[in-house]
């Protein structure tokens, strides 16, 4: 094992940590991993290399250390190498499927803020601003992913893009069905010169509808949990008091 090590830092020369993250950097996306660090606000390649460089990481650590916990352990060879190996591989995959749970995490706090920011553009722009003035005051008087997202757009507006470019480019980042086709309607009515107020309102009021879903399915999901409680403590615990009298006036009979 020590010699592994010694002719890795051979191969990879005096910064390996560095020839790591290139490599790792170098390799195909096969499961989007890029898709879900530019969702996070993490888009460039040394995000990439560096999240690829941490994976490989922890994995490498943790087939390391059961190796050594198995070769105290007086474990076969076969063995050892297998298991070693299994919980690299699940290292591994447990750090992809931390970044999809943060990108869902993220995900699902947008769309939680969404209502709320529609309804404060509705305003603005009601009250006579001009959609670019409405998401400039929303970005510096709000905090959130959302906010966070609309500072991103008017930066590149500050920078040359147009307007409309930066709002598209913003609905395809965030990847949620919701937001998308907020910024397509709202794209469409300043490109054609529809009215925009119609189209925040009608949002405003799906944004609302869509809240309201969601409070009802984690409500009923939640009431489904507390039936777990009822059913296997509570419940037998009441049969339990209800029978009890009875078996022990028929010990009582018995004896």
């Amino acid at each position: 094992m020590l010699s592994l090590v010694g002719a890795s830092l051979l191969i990879l020369g005096e910064h390996p940590g560095d020839e790591v993250r290139k490599i790792a950097g170098s390799t195909r996306d096969r499961s989007m991993v890029k898709a879900r660090l530019r969702e996070l606000d993490r888009s460039s390649q040394s995000d990439y290399e560096e999240f690829r460089y941490l994976q490989l990481l922890y994995a490498g650590i943790s087939i390391l250390v059961v190796f050594g916990l198995c070769v105290l352990g007086n474990r076969t060879l076969p063995t050892t190498i297998i298991f070693s190996l299994v919980i690299g591989l699940a290292t591994f995959f447990y750090s992809d499927r931390s970044l999809t749970t943060a990108v869902r995490r993220q995900r699902s706090a947008i769309e939680a803020e969404f209502p709320a920011i529609i309804e404060m553009l509705t305003l603005a722009i009601s009250a006579g601003e001009s959609p670019l003035t409405a998401f400039r005051r929303i970005a510096e008087n709000s905090h959130g992913y959302l906010s966070r997202k609309f500072r991103q757009v008017i930066s590149q507006v500050h920078q040359g893009r147009p307007f409309h470019s930066a709002l598209d480019l913003m609905g395809r980042d965030i990847n949620s069905p919701l937001v998308r086709k907020f910024v397509d309607s709202l794209v469409n009515a300043m490109v054609r010169g529809a009215p925009i107020t119609d189209v925040l309102i009608r949002h405003a009021q799906e944004a609302r509808d869509n809240q309201r879903n969601r409070i009802l399915a984690a409500a009923g999901k939640a009431e489904i949990s507390m039936m777990i409680p009822v059913v296997f403590l509570i419940l037998p615990i009441s049969i339990l008091f209800a029978l009890w009298p009875s078996l022990t006036n028929l010990n009582l009979f018995a004896s």
